[in-house]
């Protein structure tokens, strides 16, 4: 499989009844580097990660990712995503949750599943129910989902939400790494430090539209 090193979006619109979420909205996302979408809520950062993530169909524009160009299945086989909820099942434990995006990648998921667990300082939590773990420990566990597969996209939306300081050291260094080794790395984040921590990109959206960066 191609890896994609870079995205780029063109006069990308997106319609919710009479609402618009995005309007006309561009910009490329280069690998080798975090970028963060800022902008108040309802701005569209979300619905533009879900677009870029394949989960979100545009109303008008086109997402392209790099040499695959615009074959979202091929795409969606290299994107890591962490949404705002986990989506993960509640009865099966993390170790179950993350063993089952491996599978679905096709990854050796013993090997996989230990690297990511590593990683994120999974420890015995793990191996509990998905729906009994806390809100930060479930942030971690479905960071290891996006990550198991190794994908050379990174979509995160929001992805502090609910750690302390030692975990959000140890996420905030994931991403970094991620950046390093050339993956194309998208956030959505409210907090600056964060992106004043890893040297971002910022792109900034203001009801829907491109107000800086791109």
């Amino acid at each position: 499989m191609s890896r994609v090193e870079r995205i780029e979006v063109r006069g990308l619109s997106r319609l919710y009844g009479g609402r618009a979420a995005l309007r006309g909205v561009s910009a490329v996302f280069a690998g080798g580097r975090v970028t963060c979408l800022e902008g108040p809520n309802g701005a569209g950062k979300s619905t533009l990660l879900g677009v870029v993530g394949t989960r979100i169909t545009p109303t008008s524009g086109t997402v392209t990712y790099g040499v695959l160009g615009q074959d979202v299945r091929a795409a969606r086989a290299e994107i890591g995503w962490l949404g705002h909820e986990g989506r993960a099942y509640a009865d099966l434990t993390g170790r179950e949750n993350v063993a089952l995006a491996a599978r679905l990648h096709g990854v050796a998921v013993d090997e996989a599943v230990a690297a990511v667990s590593e990683r994120l300082g999974l420890g015995e939590f793990l191996d509990r129910a998905y729906g009994v773990l806390s809100r930060g420990q479930r942030q971690r566990v479905a960071l290891a989902r996006a990550l198991v597969h190794g994908p050379s996209v990174l979509l995160l939306d929001e992805p502090m939400t609910g750690l302390d300081r030692e975990s959000a050291a140890r996420v905030t260094g994931i991403v970094a790494d991620e950046a390093a080794r050339g993956a194309v790395v998208v956030v959505v984040s409210h907090d600056a430090g964060f992106a004043d921590t890893l040297g971002a990109v910022r792109f900034r959206l203001e009801r829907g539209r491109v107000a800086s960066g791109g």
